[in-house]
């Protein structure tokens, strides 16, 4: 996918700060996939993130992992 194209697909993507149950304790998939990228990037996530959290965490890490 070219760039203009991903930045389109994020424009059209709700921001997780406005999700209605983005305070919700993360989902056991964003949680395993969380942990995966973060092993990947040598970093390390705190167990207790809100879906909001995790997914904007996934987006930084999933970032930084294709550079």
């Amino acid at each position: 996918m070219a760039d203009s194209e991903v930045q389109q697909q994020r424009s059209l993507e709700k921001d997780p700060a406005d999700w209605v149950t983005g305070d919700e304790p993360a989902t056991g998939a964003q949680d395993s996939y969380l942990h995966t990228l973060a092993r990947q990037a040598g970093e390390e996530v705190p167990d207790d993130l809100t879906k909001a959290e995790a997914s904007e965490k996934i987006d930084e890490l999933r970032e930084e992992l294709d550079r």
